[in-house]
């Protein structure tokens, strides 16, 4: 395989350490009302938070507990296990939510993604519990942790699947769901980054493609093809699902699939990074940790 040229990285920020009991802490004096764990792919984040998770539920009294919120543009997507790196084995006990929420070869997007992420993240709270987002899509993060104003959407046409059921239904009135009581949406996010080096990431997104190869990616999306999705419908999903669709229908090899497939997503790693970093210069604080 040619050396992998990738484009010089951004310098990577000092470590830091976050207690569980430091957040607990910042929780229960309002100084925060959503913690969120962030990182680029392959950097060991849904394990981090599912970590985190539980040595919160630790320090709760019973019944409450942590309950994780997806922030993945493609973990939403039924049937795209492997390819998008669901790793539900990882969570145990610990609940999570906005993972397998729309069917495969639908076009979900940010505003759909908000208006779910403040249902979920309003049920967790009416219900005593803390709310824990995590992923690595930048937007859908800041759509949920900044609560980003999409204002009014413009119609069906521009976001599929958001049409007049959602705007004329009880739960969509502006400020007020269905339980009577106003909406809220987080006003003081604390931000934990994932933090591997960008040799360390490159074995890790090696390992982990080579992984996801052998344990049936390409049967997977073999299936989703012979039930019916159009591969063009894959293809628009980009990384694994645009290339080793490309691969099953006779457009690649398996050589360049592999190959191309591997640098795209370490140039998507690094532009994560990119998103992250450009966060903070827009005055977000990130803690970055050493997730292992």
């Amino acid at each position: 395989m040619p050396v992998l040229k990738m484009p010089l990285e951004i310098e990577l920020p000092a470590p830091e350490t976050v207690l569980a009991s430091d957040l607990l802490r910042m929780w229960q004096a309002g100084e925060t009302d959503l913690m969120c764990v962030l990182g680029p792919t392959a950097s060991g984040k849904t394990r981090y938070a599912v970590r985190l998770a539980r040595e919160l539920d630790v320090l709760l009294a019973p019944p409450r507990r942590v309950e994780i919120i997806s922030a993945d543009s493609r973990q939403v997507y039924r049937g795209m296990d492997i390819g998008t790196g669901k790793d539900l084995n990882e969570y145990g006990d610990v609940p999570y939510h906005l993972i397998d929420i729309a069917p495969a070869g639908s076009k979900f997007n940010v505003y759909e993604y908000q208006k779910a992420f403040r249902d979920v993240y309003n049920d967790i709270l009416r219900r005593g519990c803390i709310p824990l987002l995590c992923g690595g899509t930048g937007l859908y993060i800041e759509a949920a942790a900044l609560n980003y104003d999409f204002g009014k959407p413009p119609g069906a046409e521009s976001y599929a699947g958001v049409g007049p059921e959602v705007n004329n239904s009880p739960s969509d009135q502006p400020g007020m769901p269905m339980s009577g009581m106003p909406w809220k949406m987080p006003a003081k996010p604390f931000f934990i980054g994932t933090l591997v080096s960008r040799e360390e990431r490159v074995r890790r997104i090696d390992r982990r493609l080579d992984e996801r190869l052998s344990d049936g990616m390409v049967e997977e999306i073999r299936g989703l093809l012979d039930s019916g999705i159009d591969p063009s419908d894959l293809i628009y999903y980009g990384l694994e699902y645009k290339f080793v669709t490309q691969y099953v229908i006779g457009e690649i090899s398996y050589d360049y699939m592999r190959e191309h497939l591997a640098n795209a997503i370490h140039q998507f790693a690094k532009r994560q990074m990119t998103w992250f970093r450009g966060m903070e210069r827009d005055g977000h604080i990130i803690h970055w940790v050493l997730p292992e």
